[in-house]
């Protein structure tokens, strides 16, 4: 979407989402709109971590006993995530009429999209404070494998990931490849960035700059699924 003419310049509004499911709790994130003098109802948004780049409106969120937002903080429960997730959606499509176009999420939050799009849903909480083996192994046998059979067909995915990454293999990018590229009519896209960390670290704009191309490439209906430009020399 592009910023209609005579359109105000982006508006920036931090939002306290009531979470019906965690008592005294409210999801802290920012809504950023690029023509806030239009309606929002059916207009497209995307949950990101990307701001201001974007050609959408987006929403950045912290999930519970994250950062601002307070609630009970879990390591392993992933569930809690994909429930946050589906309180903003649900709270977003109501209150303003978005309709959801793009979840874009590091780390954790990946797997938290691909399990909410995968309609995993449970609202179980856990009072934790501090990271335990049952912890961490609620977080190791999180079940992924969900994807196989419940990720929706139709939408297209863009993995990025280091080679230098320390925290995630980055073979685990090719097992996702197998598992996104046998879709259709979605497709997967996978970039891989030789010096980058878990956190791309000093190159945030391999990130922002892979993100709009790609998006760009699906505005225009060029999407495939392959890897990364494929057939490109790198620089010498």
């Amino acid at each position: 979407m592009t910023t209609p003419p005579g359109s105000t310049s982006q508006k920036t509004t931090k939002l306290a989402i009531p979470h019906p499911y965690e008592k005294d709790c409210a999801i802290a994130g920012v809504l950023e709109q690029i023509a806030p003098d239009q309606p929002t109802q059916g207009r497209k948004i995307a949950l990101k971590k990307l701001a201001y780049r974007l050609p959408q409106d987006s929403f950045r969120f912290d999930f519970r006993g994250n950062h601002e937002t307070p609630g009970t903080w879990a390591f392993g429960r992933f569930t809690n995530d994909v429930l946050d997730l589906e309180v903003v959606v649900d709270y977003l499509t109501k209150e303003f009429g978005y309709v959801v176009d793009m979840v874009v999420g590091h780390s954790r939050g990946s797997v938290v999209g691909m399990l909410w799009l995968c309609k995993h849903r449970d609202g179980a909480a856990k009072d934790a404070t501090r990271i335990t083996r049952d912890d961490y192994e609620e977080f190791a046998s999180v079940d992924t494998s969900v994807v196989w059979d419940q990720f929706p067909a139709r939408v297209d995915v863009l993995t990025l990931h280091g080679l230098k990454d320390a925290v995630v293999p980055p073979y685990d990018a090719v097992i996702y490849a197998r598992i996104y590229g046998a879709r259709s009519p979605g497709t997967h896209t996978l970039r891989i960035v030789e010096e980058a960390d878990h956190n791309f670290t000093g190159i945030p704009e391999e990130v922002v700059d892979t993100v709009l191309e790609w998006i760009q490439q699906q505005d225009r209906k060029e999407l495939k699924t392959e890897v990364w430009h494929t057939g490109v020399k790198g620089k010498s």
